[in-house]
């Protein structure tokens, strides 16, 4: 029993984590399709979840993944999370070097 206790909130801590890494990891492919995506049109795409799939080499988002990227001029930002996960909130920002902690 007492294992138990100790390793069924482990267990639930990895899983929160492993969601969390699948929004991060959508938000990193998703900046990087905007990035070919500017080469061939000279803009970015402003997206929400499965928008963002219309980006080159994007072909779905992690299921229950929320992502929007919000595209100026010369820049995008975005942010991505997972209802599943811990509750953080990953962060985008091109002109500030990628993903920001």
């Amino acid at each position: 029993a007492i294992l138990i206790g100790i390793a069924v909130p482990q267990y639930s801590d990895y899983r929160r984590r492993g969601f969390d890494i699948r929004a991060a990891s959508d938000l990193k492919n998703v900046a990087t399709a905007e990035e070919a995506y500017f080469i061939d049109y000279e803009a970015y795409l402003s997206c929400t979840d499965a928008e963002c799939a219309e980006l080159p080499g994007i072909r779905a988002l992690s299921r229950g993944t929320t992502l929007s990227i919000s595209a100026a001029e010369d820049s995008f930002t975005g942010t991505s999370t997972h209802p599943q996960g811990t509750g953080r909130v990953y962060t985008w920002d091109s002109e500030g070097g990628g993903l920001q902690d």
